[in-house]
């Protein structure tokens, strides 16, 4: 009898230790509860706040889920319903401004006020710089000074991307202002009768960006405009060039922008 009631208190005991290994496990650690809440078991030392902290809770949060009283006491051991943390959805980056749909005031004026003459103009040819940073002055210097051109730039106009002159800026040569011949292509026939525009930039490496595309397209429409041509009169400096060349690069999208190109009311 003495030995049987010995057994059976041997195996309770062993049952005991088993459990309380299981508990002291479990304390301090958290316990899923399903997908809005965690069950964390304080422990010595824990205080609500030091647990809100590490779970982003606010201890009146903790408090009103666990019927806290108003000093906000927890003792060890005690089971505690930690909410689920609010993430605030991602902010949607801001979208960039679209480039403006009309040319500035200024290049506006300069192509309604330049004393064209009927059929002065066949053409417009475009070309690139075939560098990664320029500005109409630099342009104007390197015509002057190493090509030994009286006029100085050679286009009626240049447009930036944003490395030397901004992107999408238009600057206006004299050659526009003043009605003069060209010097951006290698016949001087051609060139009497050609407006050169040049996008800074070099279109072999990469192509121009969306600002100085639309201030572009903006530039060749008024000026077809004014000029009385259609869009079979605009081409690049590759299309009609004498001598062959790469003008204005393989990454310049002529086939989309030729084709983007409306006939002008008249």
């Amino acid at each position: 009898m003495d030995r049987r009631l010995n057994r059976d208190y041997r195996a309770r005991l062993a049952i005991i230790r088993v459990a309380l290994g299981l508990l002291l496990c479990a304390v301090g650690a958290p316990m899923a509860a399903g997908a809005a809440e965690t069950i964390y078991i304080v422990k010595r030392g824990d205080s609500v706040y030091s647990i809100g902290r590490r779970y982003g809770v606010s201890p009146a949060v903790l408090a009103e889920r666990n019927g806290l009283n108003r000093n906000f006491y927890i003792s060890a051991g005690q089971r505690l319903r930690i909410p689920a943390r609010r993430v605030a959805p991602a902010k949607k980056p801001a979208a960039k401004p679209p480039p403006p749909s009309v040319l500035p005031r200024a290049v506006r004026e300069a192509i309604d006020k330049a004393p064209v003459r009927a059929g002065r103009w066949k053409s417009i040819v475009i070309h690139h710089s075939g560098t990664d940073t320029g500005t109409a002055r630099t342009m104007d210097r390197y015509h002057r000074e190493v090509r030994r051109m009286e006029n100085g730039l050679a286009y009626h106009f240049v447009i930036g991307n944003g490395n030397g002159m901004g992107d999408g800026a238009i600057a206006i040569g004299q050659r526009w202002t003043r009605q003069l011949d060209g010097g951006h292509l290698a016949s001087a026939a051609q060139n009497k009768t050609a407006i050169g525009i040049c996008l800074v930039g070099n279109f072999d490496k990469r192509p121009p960006s969306p600002k100085a595309m639309t201030s572009l397209r903006l530039l060749v429409e008024a000026l077809m405009t004014r000029c009385r041509l259609t869009p079979t009169a605009v081409k690049t400096h590759q299309q009609v060039n004498v001598r062959h060349t790469r003008c204005p690069g393989a990454r310049f999208p002529t086939q989309s922008f030729l084709k983007s190109l409306p006939t002008p009311k008249r």
